[in-house]
């Protein structure tokens, strides 16, 4: 199966399509997939239903979706850096569900790992439990959530090989490996593609059957809020 792909585009021809959900993985502007967010932008598909952390900031990340009003809604953990989300959302513009960090990279993992739901104690009380099944466990009430199964995920990783075996950067791990286990196709793009046999199989942090599609790119590698200090 071929997974290596010369560019975003082609990577994500015949993939994408109008009021679709994509879960991306990334923090903020930490280990996005900003050439494949790029992609999404220029192939001009609307309507879109985003799965992320948040929505990086307003010209960067998925915040171009935003400016390009291609995102009908976002499961997001926080607004972050993002004034136009804050506009958006604030106006009635941008459908929004917040969802705590945990409850978002967990309702991610259990779509990956073939798991409906799962009950949760985070939010209970809150505006987070509206609507949804609450039950007692052990005089402890908790609420039903729901896994996400995405129909497309976009993933940054550090390395790969041509299996789609992946290792992520330190930090910029973060939601990448949930991102792409929930997707029924798994797009992710890499810093660098090595050979079959390079990577050591303890250094693995996400096996290649979760993905599809792979491509090498450059990275801007923006720093979101700089901070510095006198010499």
């Amino acid at each position: 199966m071929k997974k290596v792909y010369g560019s975003a585009a082609e990577a994500l021809d015949g993939l994408l399509a109008d009021g679709m959900l994509i879960a991306a993985g990334g923090f903020g502007l930490c280990g996005i997939p900003e050439n494949l967010i790029a992609a999404i932008r220029d192939a001009g598909v609307k309507d879109l239903t985003v799965a992320s952390n948040n929505c990086g900031v307003d010209d960067f990340g998925l915040g171009v979706l935003l400016q390009t009003k291609q995102v009908r809604k976002m499961i997001s953990s926080y607004v972050g850096e993002n004034a136009e989300f804050m506009r958006q959302y604030l106006s009635g513009e941008l459908e929004l569900e917040f969802n705590p960090q945990g409850t978002l990279a967990e309702r991610m993992r259990a779509g990956g790992a073939g798991i409906p739901g799962f009950y949760t104690k985070t939010g209970v009380g809150t505006v987070i439990a509206e609507g949804k099944e609450h039950k007692d466990f052990d005089g402890v009430t908790y609420i039903l959530e729901r896994a996400i199964v995405a129909d497309v995920s976009i993933v940054k990783a550090w390395k790969a090989d041509p299996s789609g075996n992946l290792v992520f950067r330190k930090t910029a791990r973060n939601f990448n490996p949930d991102a792409a286990a929930c997707g029924k196709v798994c797009v992710a793009e890499v810093e660098e593609i090595v050979p079959l046999g390079a990577l050591d199989g303890d250094e693995i942090h996400l096996p290649g059957i979760y993905v599809h599609r792979l491509i090498q790119g450059e990275s801007e590698k923006r720093i979101e809020k700089r901070t510095t200090r006198a010499a």
